[in-house]
């Protein structure tokens, strides 16, 4: 039993981490269309170069979130094979999933950076 404890605990924070990326491509989508918004408003041109600064900062975040999402579904497949076999994860799969909790440790961040900066300023416009 103690064999497949560390597996399911990958696993859990695996689904755990989808949740949470299915919640950023969701604020990123809010994001981009209050983006769209405000553009429809502003024809300033420094507005519109900071605009599509955060426009690209955007797409790169989407670009970044599917690369995750990518790597989590191949490491279910890696996981699932360790849990039919009951053995423990190698050295590789636990590599691999460290490298995961960073990645999304740092999203987190990231992301978190981009969307107060976007907000202070579209507050410095009003």
């Amino acid at each position: 039993m103690a064999e497949s404890a560390k597996t399911e605990q990958f696993v859990h924070e695996n689904v755990t981490w989808k949740r949470l990326l299915d919640f950023f491509i969701q604020e990123n989508s809010f994001l981009k269309t209050r983006l769209s918004e405000v553009v429809d408003k502003e024809t300033d041109k420094s507005f519109i170069a900071q605009a599509e600064h955060f426009q690209t900062e955007f797409i790169l975040k989407d670009e970044y979130i599917h690369d995750i999402e990518r790597d989590i579904k191949d490491q279910e497949k890696t996981l699932k094979g360790v849990l039919i076999q009951k053995t423990l994860p190698d050295y590789k799969t636990c590599k691999k999933q460290e490298k995961l909790r960073n990645e999304i440790s740092y999203l987190e961040k990231e992301f978190s950076h981009l969307k107060t900066q976007f907000n202070k300023y579209l507050l410095s416009l009003v």
